[in-house]
């Protein structure tokens, strides 16, 4: 009971990364961010089925890059929306192009 009690506190939202290849067309590469309730190997099997998808995504995203998202994960819904934001503003301002995090 007590390690239920504590997962559900902790939450079971996740923050996921996106690789993207060349989604402009300028062989840059990028990134997606977003946040869901499922895990991110699921939804990312969504977005590249085509559901509740992320255009860019589906036709760009190559694999999830859970290097710079692991270590966060799980938690609560309230903090997976912050967590998504200040991620995706992170790797923009470290140069990288970013979808998503909004």
């Amino acid at each position: 009971m007590a390690k239920e009690a504590g997962a559900k506190k902790r939450g079971h939202h996740s923050v996921y990364v996106v690789y993207l290849r060349d989604p402009k067309g300028d062989g840059r590469a990028g990134y997606y961010v977003g946040m869901t309730g499922l895990t991110p190997e699921q939804r990312f099997e969504n977005h590249k089925a085509g559901i509740k998808s992320a255009r860019v995504v589906r036709k760009y995203g190559e694999r999830l890059v859970p290097r710079l998202y692991a270590h966060l994960n799980p938690m609560a819904y309230a903090k997976a929306l912050q967590m998504e934001m200040d991620l995706a503003e992170s790797l923009r301002k470290r140069g990288y192009l970013v979808f998503g995090g909004h």
